[in-house]
């Protein structure tokens, strides 16, 4: 039997595509279905739920997903509408691994774009399924969940990134119980 290992790793805070808006798809042709294919492969390789093109070193606007019985989804060309109340919840990010914080997003909230195929899409999420269409959105407009972070809890984010890339020892900063990172 042979392994498959996906060619892209996930990359982490200080990668300068994490800061970069993607680029909007403009064809979705065999290279779009390849990556997309790749995308779901890393991001079950990871543990997570949600992956966005930009945290494998892609500059596109396109995430992929898989959540509660949703199966697999991707969605290319993003944009989120009908953003409805408020909701509070631990939030953490394969590219800022280890590090999980209190974010308040949209409690409810609609994401418009287009699946592998070309079609049209439009799928409304709430609590977890919209944190994570916000948080993936985020990736693409080239944002990272620390900006969402209030000072303090800023300050001791970067502190901790500051002594990994020092070499210091990880020390996880959540509590146990934690949702899947996306």
């Amino acid at each position: 039997m042979m392994l498959r290992v996906a060619p892209y790793r996930i990359r982490t805070f200080g990668d300068p595509v994490l800061r970069r808006r993607a680029e909007e798809v403009t064809d979705i042709d065999e290279r779009v279905a390849r990556l997309v294919d790749e995308m779901h492969a890393v991001m079950r390789e990871a543990n997570g739920v949600g992956l966005a093109a930009p945290q494998i070193g892609v500059s596109k606007r396109i995430f992929v997903y898989e959540i509660g019985n949703s199966g697999p989804r991707t969605v290319i060309n993003p944009v989120l509408e009908e953003a409805e109340g408020e909701w509070e919840h631990e939030e953490g990010c394969l590219s800022v691994p280890g590090l999980w914080f209190h974010i308040t997003r949209a409690k409810r909230v609609r994401v418009r774009g287009y699946d592998i195929d070309g079609r049209e899409v439009s799928y409304e999420g709430e609590d977890m399924e919209a944190k994570l269409y916000q948080h993936e959105v985020d990736h693409l407009d080239g944002h990272l969940l620390l900006e969402r972070l209030d000072a303090e809890q800023r300050k001791q984010a970067m502190r901790e990134l500051r002594r990994r890339a020092e070499g210091h020892s990880a020390r996880e900063v959540a509590p146990a119980g934690r949702e899947p990172r996306a």
